[in-house]
């Protein structure tokens, strides 16, 4: 017999703007203890320093979590040129230090233009990517360093947006970037580019797929919400569980091609698209997941909505 879980069986996408100084998952667990969600995850981590967007997905809407991982980024970031950290970010212990007032905002410019694009990054020990099962991180703090290959990423947009010159420059930016970016890879790159060293001193996501921080909620509005017994308020907040895959095409199928598809069968749908993954709807608009489009152009079903539980 499987084992009940505890909680309330809610579905829908709470989009975050996580504090500083909290980890993903910690932000994940007491978002699910404010709402007494019985299944919850995050969409991939954002470092406790970074502030910002962070879709959690409750019940259901775990099931399209992945789209959310895959999707592209934004950021603001603050570097500051002259001191290197072994984190990449604020929170390191300082490997060197120097003066940087000597670097210009143009040098900086030109520095950046090595960044737009296609380019290869080696992640930092300090992410959360695994080696033999243990994350980098872990592995850093206890003074280990493993080889890590080079990764492709794509830097869509990288805007210099100010420059303060002195011993201790700061330079912010603006980034777009596909999943897998690292912001404090650009910062150490950067620093080397310049001769100088660099590190992250503040970091906010400002967007993760189609959500944006117009769309986020703080923990304190949650926190407020809770303490005044105002959950109706509370489960307004939540978007959607196809919200987080709306970029996909819409296929909207009769009942009885509804009936099918629940079914686990493919399903011929009229002018849909030739491949790809789709959106899948009844025509009355209820969602029920998303299917794929198979050689012969029928589309069978990949993860779907469960309802009545």
């Amino acid at each position: 017999m499987a084992r009940q879980r505890r909680g309330r069986p809610i579905d829908g996408i709470l989009v975050l703007d996580k504090p500083g100084g909290m980890s993903s998952n910690r932000a994940l667990q007491v978002a699910k203890r404010l709402y007494g969600a019985a299944k919850a995850g995050h969409t991939g981590s954002l470092d406790p320093l970074a502030t910002g967007v962070l879709p959690l997905c409750f019940g259901e809407a775990t099931k399209f979590s992945q789209f959310l991982l895959d999707a592209d980024k934004a950021y603001q970031s603050t570097f500051v040129l002259g001191t290197a950290t072994d984190s990449g970010d604020a929170e390191g212990e300082v490997l060197h230090s120097q003066d940087s007032g000597h670097i210009s905002q143009q040098q900086v410019a030109v520095a950046l233009e090595a960044f737009r694009g296609e380019i290869e990054q080696v992640p930092s020990m300090f992410s959360a990517i695994k080696h033999q099962g243990q994350p980098l991180y872990k592995l850093a703090r206890r003074g280990v360093e493993v080889e890590r290959k080079a990764r492709r990423v794509v830097i869509k947009q990288l805007d210099l947006l100010a420059f303060r010159a002195g011993a201790r420059a700061e330079v912010d930016i603006y980034l777009e970037c596909s999943k897998g970016t690292y912001v404090r890879s650009i910062a150490e790159d950067l620093g080397r580019a310049l001769g100088c060293g660099a590190h992250v001193a503040s970091l906010r996501r400002t967007r993760a797929g189609p959500f944006s921080l117009a769309d986020s909620v703080s923990l304190g509005t949650l926190e407020a919400l809770k303490a005044n017994g105002q959950e109706a308020q509370m489960d307004a907040l939540l978007l959607p569980a196809d919200a987080a895959v709306r970029a996909l095409p819409l296929v909207s199928l009769s009942e009885s091609g509804g009936f099918y598809i629940r079914q686990g069968q493919p399903v011929q749908v009229p002018n849909a698209p030739r491949d790809g993954m789709v959106r899948v709807a009844l025509e009355s608009g209820e969602f029920l997941g998303v299917g794929e489009i198979l050689d012969d152009g029928r589309i069978a079903p990949r993860r779907l909505i469960v309802t009545g539980r």
